[in-house]
Parts: C-alpha cells; structure tokens; sequence
C-alpha cells in the first residue's frame, strides 16, 4: 500500500492549491479525482475575476494549476474514493477502482455539483448559453436578455446581480410563488428591467440552425399552455448537491449536506481537513475556494509536524 504524507480528495481548485501548499512545505501529496481536474471552473469559458489574469479560460486555469502540482512534486490518480478509514495517525483511503491509499492526513475537496433541469442537450450548453453563476459570468450578458431558473433566495441574488448588467432578466419559478426572501422579492419589483413569471416548467432549451442557444420552452403548470421565450443566456440556480455522504463518520454535515466546518477547515477528526464549495459557507467563489485549500493543507501540515514529534 502506497503512502503519503496527505491525500486531498477532489481535483478541483481547493484540492490542487491544498496540493501545492502540502508540497511546497515539504509533504508528499497525492490528489485523487473521479471525473476531471478543475471541477466546476471548467465549465466557464472566461475566467476574468481570478486575481493577476485579465481573461483565461477555465479549462486553461485548471490544466496551468495540474501542471503547476505537478512540477512540485504531487502525485494524482483518477479514481473514485468510496470511504476512508481512521486509523489513528494513519487514514486508508479506498476506492471504487480497488485502489486503496495510506496518509497521514486526509483533506476532502470533494466540490458540489449543481443541480440540472434534466433537459436535452441541457449538458452540452453549460459555458455556452447556460450559466450558474452571475458574478462569475454575468459580464458576458452586459445589455442581453436573460432568464434565470429558480425562485428561491440564490436565484434572486443572481437576478439582482444580473438586473445591473443586463437589459432584461425573466425569472422563472416552477411553483406558484417565489420561495426567496421578502426583501430581495422587494428589491426585484422595483426594478424595471426584471420581469417574474410563476408556475411555469422549462421543458426545452431551443437553439439556432448552428447549435447556438436561443431560448427555452416553458409550460404553465396548471393550464399546459405552451410558451416560447427567446433570450441569451440562462442562469441555473435550482441548488447545488455536496458528495460528502460516504465521509459524513470522519466529518459532521450540516442539514444541507456540507461539511459543518469553520473557516479553520477542521474537523471532529484528527488528521481529517476539508476545503473549497464542499464546506459550510456563504461564499462560493473560485477565490474563496483556494484559500480554503491553503488553510486545510496548512493546517494539516502542522498536524504531521506534531505528530512527527510525538512519535
């Protein structure tokens, strides 16, 4: 069985600043990622609020942060991990591949995924026409129409974001009344531009002859009635889903799902770190979610330092 001094789950930007902190401190890292490295950044296709670059693209961000890792040292798998045991100064690390892993700190940076509307070609838009994040991409749709799925506080903030940029905004809610709070409802009625339509489903996303997105298909709950609406882009935000049921033993969820961690990234579990959009926070941004990979690495550097001198 393979050691390492920290084993980071999730390739994502936390989980690869966590690699980069642990290496450039000395600790052998090893970085294990089911899907893709770089998580959900890859799906914007400009990066332009990442401090010391003007515009990249997501993917060149993730691919320039996996080299950078890996020109310091760390090691990476693609495997899917499907529960780490504690034992003590030592966790084992297993996966769904039958890889199994010994370190002596573990860091989850297992990342979020969004929550889809289940639509055709709905996967193939993300980053061209269908967006999640309105401070991330909400340039992009300066003075353009957009619609934005959702009606709880998440899509309300986005709509205000996007209210300030764009020329039109249409949310659009499934349920008969919005679910947000009454003082951002508030502050979308006052603006102009905004328009609130209620208990209407998307049920298709229309393109152009080239495969350009254009619009969607809306129906009304009650009365079926059918109806087409033409705009630039849509902003998704219907909730995110955590992956963190399989280590809930090692570190506490919140009724949400997330790691119910602090700014500290610890846990209840000695050894045992998370970081980036997988912890209970209020900011989930591409910044955020790499300081959160250097505190965990940090901290679980300073772990090994003392359990080096008690040993």
């Amino acid at each position: 069985m393979s050691y390492y001094d920290i084993i980071v789950v999730g390739g994502g930007p936390a989980g690869m600043t966590a690699a980069l902190y642990a290496q450039r401190n000395g600790r052998h890292a090893l970085v294990i990622e089911k899907n893709g490295f770089g998580g959900q950044i890859t799906h914007s296709p400009k990066v332009e609020n990442y401090p010391g670059s003007l515009s990249i693209s997501g993917n060149e961000l993730a691919d320039s942060m996996l080299e950078q890792i890996l020109h310091q040292g760390a090691e990476i798998e693609f495997e899917t991990v499907t529960a780490v045991q504690d034992r003590g100064t030592r966790k084992i690390v297993e996966t769904l591949e039958g890889g199994s892993y010994e370190a002596g700190a573990v860091i989850f940076a297992t990342g979020v995924k969004h929550r889809m509307l289940g639509l055709e070609g709905e996967g193939e838009l993300v980053g061209e026409g269908i967006s999640f994040c309105a401070v991330c991409d909400g340039d992009f749709y300066k003075n353009r129409n957009v619609c934005v799925a959702g009606g709880g506080n998440s899509a309300l903030q986005e709509a205000i974001l996007l209210s300030e940029k764009c020329s039109s905004v249409t949310i659009l809610q499934d349920l008969p009344v919005l679910t947000g709070e009454q003082s951002l409802q508030d502050i979308l009625a006052k603006r102009e531009n905004v328009e609130v339509r209620t208990n209407l489903k998307i049920t298709k996303l229309l393109r152009r002859e080239n495969g350009e997105f254009c619009g969607l298909e809306t129906e009304d709950r009650t009365s079926g009635d059918v109806t087409q609406i033409a705009c630039d882009g849509l902003f998704v935000a219907i909730g995110l889903i955590p992956e963190n049921e399989p280590f809930k033993n090692l570190a506490a969820l919140n009724r949400y799902g997330y790691f119910d961690s602090a700014e500290d990234c610890e846990t209840s579990t000695p050894g045992v770190f998370v970081a980036g959009d997988c912890r209970s926070k209020n900011v989930r941004q591409l910044t955020t979610a790499v300081a959160d990979g250097a505190t965990a690495a940090l901290a679980a550097c300073r772990f090994l330092t003392t359990q080096d001198s008690v040993e």
